[in-house]
């Protein structure tokens, strides 16, 4: 017992008490509490809110903004419950639902706009001001999000970052409706979808410097 009581004590001298992180849903609030007063911020300042005020009273707009919003926060609520080593792989289905619900309301507008304008429904428009605008704002969004995440040293950082990377880049969509006074076409909304697949490609990417950094050291 002496030998054992030693060892044990030469095995951790130097350790430093491991202090708990809050619940991974009380961060995930924080988070994104943070991220709604600066997105306000930058609507108020910025915005034409009497443009999107009148484009949000179109119900299908109005489940396409639900669809976008919810996937945003449920992505991330989901990529912080899947950085705590106990939690399932299934919390990555939490977002599953409200991005169907983006994908559908979205894709019926741009079916509508093809009935109603013909070619015109095929139209770029702005698609690639679209693609820019949210890569440009889920990246420092990630970034931010990644140095949250990074302190659970999550066991499995692919999956995390994939939903960070769904997460921000929804909420990036979100807020750019807020600044694009028309109706999406095909295009548009391939771009969208091109600028959240390559945030959640660059995330996945980005996983183990940015998520392991903490364990490795």
């Amino acid at each position: 017992m002496d030998g054992t009581e030693v060892l044990i004590a030469r095995l951790t001298d130097g350790l430093q008490p491991v202090k708990r992180l809050p619940p991974p849903g009380l961060r995930a609030t924080l988070w994104l509490g943070l991220v709604t007063l600066l997105g306000a911020a930058f609507i108020y300042g910025f915005s034409d809110i009497a443009t999107f005020t009148h484009r949000a009273s179109d119900p299908r707009l109005a489940l396409e903004l639900i669809g976008t919003l919810l996937t945003g926060i449920l992505a991330v609520i989901a990529a912080f419950q899947l950085s705590m080593p106990d939690r399932p792989l299934r919390w990555a289905l939490l977002p599953v639902p409200t991005f169907v619900l983006w994908l559908a309301s979205s894709g019926y507008s741009c079916w509508r706009q093809w009935l109603v304008h013909g070619p015109g429904g095929w139209a770029a428009g702005e698609s690639a001001h679209c693609f820019l605008w949210i890569v440009g704002f889920g990246v420092p969004l990630a970034i931010s999000l990644f140095v949250l995440l990074r302190k659970a040293h999550p066991l499995a950082p692919g999956p995390v970052a994939a939903m960070a990377g769904l997460g921000v880049a929804s909420l990036a969509a979100f807020l750019l409706q807020f600044f694009h006074p028309f109706d999406v076409t095909f295009v548009d909304l391939g771009m969208h979808l091109a600028a959240v697949a390559t945030i959640i490609v660059l995330a996945r990417a980005a996983a183990q410097r940015g998520l392991d950094a903490g364990r490795s050291r």
